[in-house]
């Protein structure tokens, strides 16, 4: 069996082994999603995404929420927020309608953005995750 990979440059974006879960494009869900690993939606959302993991919005994919994730490779339709707190990747055929909260971003062209971006340094994200750990007693 071949892995397929998703290639944009000469380094591969992600190994679709990656991805733990996948939504296929016929796929029609909302509400609020948390998971921990890796996701790929190939279909439409709405409502809100949180996670600690790695996401993947598919080509031809519509989602409608606010995002929080460690990485996100955007290859769809974003109507809302993302903040990802390692890197986001828009590709040649993404487009984002809200605004960007990001430590690394790429941005191919071709690409359609409406928002505004707010690039976090290391020393942000460092700040953010000592502030929500629980005193020790």
């Amino acid at each position: 069996m071949t892995k397929k990979v998703i290639q944009v440059s000469k380094n591969p974006v992600y190994d679709i082994g990656m991805i733990s879960t996948v939504f296929a494009r016929d796929t029609e869900f909302s509400g609020d999603l948390t998971f921990k690993k890796s996701l790929q939606i190939n279909g439409k959302f709405d409502g809100e995404i949180s996670s600690g993991g790695f996401l993947v919005i598919g080509e031809g994919a519509e989602v409608r929420a606010n995002i929080r994730a460690k990485t996100v490779i955007l290859m769809g339709t974003v109507f809302g927020n993302i903040e990802a707190e390692n890197k986001l990747e828009i590709h040649t055929s993404g487009r984002l309608f809200g605004n960007i909260r990001t430590s690394q971003l790429k941005i191919a062209d071709g690409v359609v953005f409406e928002g505004k971006c707010e690039m976090i340094k290391a020393d942000e994200k460092k700040q953010k995750k000592e502030a929500v750990k629980p005193e020790k007693t």
